[in-house]
């Protein structure tokens, strides 16, 4: 259990740290994605993974792994963007302290 929860931590840390990254380069851009689309990305995350697990082929080089960090930063985005309209704030810039800790 104890290799479980470390394990788990560190796929956190790396999906925050790319998150993270993708604030400093570009803002809140992730703002005006609506709900629908975020679902959307999420699916095609999906889909991507599961062609290249069922062909067992991938033209492009790319890490597959890469594709689950995405499904976990657009669910953690969804969840922002839910709480964000609950609150009635539509401001497109958050600080980023606060993204931060709605992060966590």
């Amino acid at each position: 259990m104890q290799n479980t929860s470390k394990e788990y931590y560190a796929v956190v840390q790396v999906c925050q740290e790319l998150f993270t990254k993708k604030m400093k380069d570009y803002g809140c851009a992730w703002r005006i994605l609506r709900l629908p689309s975020l679902t959307d990305q999420i699916f095609i995350k999906a889909k991507r993974i599961r062609s290249i697990q069922e062909k067992g082929v991938q033209l492009v080089d790319e890490d597959p792994n890469d594709e689950f960090v995405a499904i976990i930063n657009y669910c953690l985005i969804a969840l922002m963007q839910i709480e964000l309209i609950n609150e009635g704030n539509t401001e497109l810039e958050i600080p980023v302290e606060r993204v931060s800790t709605m992060y966590q």
